[in-house]
């Protein structure tokens, strides 16, 4: 059984974006990200502050920019405009979920799909129903596919279930998979799918991204499957230091054991999100630029 290391293939990700930085840089190009927060939610601070302390590292430019949380929705729009005329920004990223009174897909909309790096603009998810390769694919399904390239698991052919259906990682997950140069079979799957588990005992591959702790068992699991977890939980545990652990959709000590391989949480899809959203914007940035 392989456990795939995403921390591993990440780094490998960073690396080959660092390269492409320091050949822009040589042509006096800087790409830029900008993570606008609206609000002060915990986990989104963690979120935000990883992006910029990413970018630093890389020697991206970054711009960080906080909004109190009662922000009105034209206020934020006037910023997403400013930052989509700003030729140092190819990248802008306004961190989910947003406080209540703001219209999400208003703001997906506001922002210039050229720089839309999470990939959620219509015009992105068209591109990628279209095969078409100048759009932005939604970094956590991307960074699935390279864990899997990564781990040499051949998908031409194969069975794959996804558990999960969202924007962010179900639905353009599938859409990856069955891409011609992907070439799985792929079958969707969600929270209302009748017999699931007997539907799972038939993939050679299952994505798990359904948000629910331990939820798929070693009965939803063929002997030899590959396995990638997108689930992040917390659970309460009285003997962690914390209080808590993090788990993934998958129980992975029971579920392990039968795969071929399998990504762990945390360490395994975890780090390859960020990882992807750095190399993003470096495509944003060359393609802004008209370099190939």
């Amino acid at each position: 059984m392989q456990v795939i290391d995403g921390k591993k293939v990440a780094e490998e990700v960073l690396q080959e974006v660092a390269q492409e930085i320091n050949a822009l840089k040589s042509q006096g190009i800087t790409p830029g990200l900008a993570v606008v927060l609206v609000g002060e939610d915990p986990a989104s601070q963690v979120y935000v502050n990883s992006k910029a302390r990413k970018c630093a590292e890389l020697g991206m430019h970054s711009e960080k920019i906080v909004l109190s949380a009662d922000t009105s929705q034209e206020e934020l729009l006037k910023v997403i405009e400013q930052l989509n005329n700003n030729p140092a920004i190819h990248g802008i990223l306004v961190q989910s979920p947003p406080p209540k009174h703001i219209d999400e897909a208003a703001v997906v909309l506001t922002i210039d799909p050229a720089k839309d790096v999470d990939g959620f603009h219509p015009e992105n998810v068209a591109k990628l129903v279209l095969e078409d390769e100048t759009g932005f694919v939604p970094c956590t399904p991307l960074g699935c596919m390279r864990l899997l390239k990564s781990a040499g698991i051949d998908t031409c052919g194969a069975n794959a279930v996804v558990i999960g259906r969202s924007m962010i990682v179900g639905k353009p997950m599938a859409h990856l998979l069955m891409a011609k140069d992907a070439n799985a079979t792929v079958t969707v799957a969600h929270s209302r799918t009748k017999n699931l588990a007997d539907l799972c005992k038939g993939a050679d591959i299952i994505v798990a991204a359904i948000g629910r702790p331990n939820f798929v068992t070693a009965d939803f699991v063929k002997d030899g499957a590959v396995v990638v977890d997108v689930g992040i939980n917390r659970v309460e545990d009285a003997t962690a230091p914390r209080g808590y652990r993090i788990v993934g959709d998958v129980d992975y000590a029971n579920v392990a054991p039968k795969c071929k391989a399998i990504t762990p949480v945390p360490g395994g899809v975890g780090p390859m999100t960020i990882a992807l959203l750095m190399a993003n914007t470096v495509k944003a940035c060359k393609q802004q630029n008209n370099i190939r």
